[in-house]
């Protein structure tokens, strides 16, 4: 089991690296949202503030490196990068999911990434699935306490797990277990796709059970059906995940209809996001953070420098966009007025 999860994995990762592993004929629709320019916008560009908080931690940045690997020798590499210019640039880092960091005693550095970013808030990642599979408080805890973990979120995706060979596919009775889970984790605890969204509805049944913030991970990104199609030896599998190519909630859909019913809840706009004006678009649509995945992986096989190389350009890209309608911080990005949505 330990050896599976430590190749999977690898495997994941090198996939997403080298194959087309997006959905077809899907986006994140914010190619239908755009600003209206403001040609005067009364502010100096060398002040605008991206200064946030996340909970009780204050931040430089809205930003989120999303989670995406850990438990293999190659993750290390890419968390240790990842981690050391989140710490850096002042942008909130969450882990791969932490299942193997329990189940296997292969590459627990992959998710100790503290010591490479003891100030960045930290976000721990487990399936929520698990919960039916001898998982519950106890190990979440283990998880937060092995990792110091500011956070936990947990993972919903079901699409995967159906498509991924041996996947783990009784979601039943899972809202009362992360209940329970929200009541007895010391750290706040939060919700997320993994790239097929989530909608208002399934948002307010998380927060009434606890849940602390929602991280929406829409359509319009990696679909990890593919990925799971590309791994897949089971062809009845291959074949039926063509028929899903095109599945899931375009992030701008999911940012809108979560915020229509729970207009406080803390929210992270994840899934297909590659520049800062994609950003700039998801916080004026009601994001309180943005989280980059695919976008960074690259930069993260290579070095700390080249992951700082693309955080830099993100950060840059939405100055240019508040710049471009007159927000100084995010407070006014988020309440900006200049802003058209078709659809």
């Amino acid at each position: 089991m330990a050896k599976g999860i430590n190749k999977r994995k690898t495997e994941h990762i090198e996939l997403c690296l080298t194959e087309q592993v997006e959905g077809v004929n899907k986006s994140t629709g914010l190619e239908g949202v755009s600003f209206i320019h403001n040609a005067l916008p009364e502010i100096d560009f060398n002040k605008i503030d991206l200064s946030t908080n996340f909970f009780d931690k204050q931040v430089q940045t809205p930003f989120l490196v999303s989670s995406m690997t850990g438990g293999s020798s190659l993750a290390n590499e890419i968390n240790t990068h990842l981690a050391e210019a989140a710490e850096k640039r002042g942008w909130i880092i969450a882990l791969g999911s932490t299942r193997a960091l329990l189940e296997s005693h292969a590459h627990h550095d992959s998710f100790l990434v503290r010591k490479h970013a003891p100030t960045a808030p930290l976000i721990a990642n487990l399936g929520a699935v698990q919960l039916n599979y001898g998982y519950g408080a106890q190990e979440c805890q283990q998880i937060v306490d092995k990792t110091g973990a500011d956070s936990l979120v947990l993972h919903l995706n079901t699409l995967q797990e159906v498509i991924q060979d041996g996947g783990d596919l009784d979601f039943s009775q899972l809202l009362s277990k992360i209940e329970q889970v929200c009541k007895e984790v010391t750290v706040p605890v939060g919700a997320k796709e993994v790239g097929f969204g989530i909608d208002g509805a399934v948002a307010e049944k998380l927060t009434n059970a606890g849940i602390a913030y929602i991280d929406v991970a829409g359509a319009g990104g990696t679909s990890w059906s593919q990925v799971e199609k590309l791994r897949s030896r089971d062809p009845l599998r291959k074949r039926s995940a063509e028929a899903f190519n095109d599945w899931g909630i375009p992030t701008k859909d999911c940012l809108r209809s979560v915020r229509n019913v729970l207009p406080d809840i803390p929210l992270i706009a994840s899934g297909g996001m590659k520049t800062g004006h994609d950003a700039a678009k998801a916080i004026a649509l009601g994001a309180d953070k943005v989280g980059f995945a695919r976008k960074l992986l690259e930069a993260a096989t290579i070095s700390t420098d080249s992951v700082e190389e693309v955080m830099e350009q993100i950060e840059f890209e939405m100055k240019i966009a508040m710049f471009g309608i007159g927000a100084a911080d995010i407070n006014a990005l988020k309440e900006t007025k200049r802003i058209q949505i078709l659809g």
